[in-house]
């Protein structure tokens, strides 16, 4: 009996043993498939590509007419009104002499033949705007008095005040464009400059003079684009295209050398223009095929789909 239990305590440990060591042993490895990225492509493309500062320019009529009582007298008669525009020689102002109000009239009747009046008419000198309007009907003015004051509208400038350290490119931006807030855009050009600086601001006031193609208020403020580098033939792709580092200092492309995988190329950045991005180094083939979608954290080699 003492017999049998030994062996059946013996029998009970070995399959323990059996059993712990076959739990033990690890499974064979599973291969799982690698993960394949759905991404889409582009090509690169050749583009003009421009990098420009852009900064604000003031309108501002540089010439301004005073138009003068040319006699002592009272204000008979006006047609100068704020806002108005006259041409070169129109009447604005008719004046009479204080005798002729007085005597006039008389002397007329005495004999009709002498036609006195003392009347002396005031006309524009040049084409503008009439800004400002110093005295009314029935005012009494000295000679030399300003009746009314008109700017000129052939003087229209922008006045840009330009950072110095933007001193250099005023040199390569002799023509310009000047953008207003209504879409119109005008042609300048730099045709002077203050010899001072702003001590505060450090600026430098700079004149763009433009063509008088339409009325412009005074003091409407544009904007101008001074080019800094312009490249006319630029190997361009989309900014999604062009991944970076934390720091920005370190740009690839996720390029596909088959159907399946992509692999990372190091590239040089040039000028960056809304959506698209200028790759100067190295050359890609027309024919070589960029991720634009899906490219974000794929490792080297990585096994990607392309949808279409």
């Amino acid at each position: 009996m003492k017999h049998d239990l030994k062996l059946w305590c013996g029998i009970m440990a070995m399959l323990l043993v059996f059993s712990a060591c076959k739990s033990a042993a690890p499974e064979d490895a599973v291969d799982e498939p690698s993960p394949v990225t759905p991404v889409k492509i582009t090509t690169v493309r050749d583009s003009a590509l421009s990098e420009f500062v852009e900064l604000s320019a003031v309108s501002a009529y540089l010439e301004k007419s005073f138009v003068k009582a040319s006699i002592n007298g009272y204000i008979e008669n006006t047609q100068a009104v704020m806002g108005k525009q006259v041409g070169s020689g129109q009447l604005l102002f008719s004046l009479i002499t204080k005798e002729a109000r007085s005597i006039g009239n008389s002397v007329n009747k005495l004999d009709a033949g002498f036609k006195f009046s003392g009347i002396s008419n005031i006309r524009a000198d040049q084409p503008g705007t009439i800004v400002q309007v110093n005295h009314q009907k029935g005012d009494y003015v000295q000679d030399g008095e300003a009746l009314a004051t008109i700017s000129n509208r052939n003087s229209l400038v922008f006045l840009l005040d330009l950072p110095y350290e933007y001193n250099q490119l005023i040199n390569q931006n002799k023509s310009l464009s000047i953008m207003l807030p209504d879409g119109t855009k005008l042609a300048g050009t730099v045709s002077g400059t203050m010899p001072a600086v702003d001590s505060a601001a450090q600026t430098q006031r700079y004149i763009l003079k433009v063509g008088a193609a339409k009325q412009i208020p005074e003091g409407l403020i544009a904007k101008v684009r001074l080019t800094k580098i312009s490249h006319a033939q630029a190997q361009v792709l989309p900014k999604s295209a062009v991944l970076a580092n934390e720091t920005e200092d370190e740009f690839w492309v996720m390029k596909l050398i088959n159907d399946s995988t992509a692999v990372k190329v190091h590239v040089k950045k040039g000028i960056e223009h809304q959506n698209s991005i200028e790759v100067l180094e190295p050359n890609f083939s027309k024919s070589d095929r960029i991720i634009t979608t899906g490219n974000y954290g794929l490792a080297d080699t990585a096994k990607v789909k392309i949808e279409h």
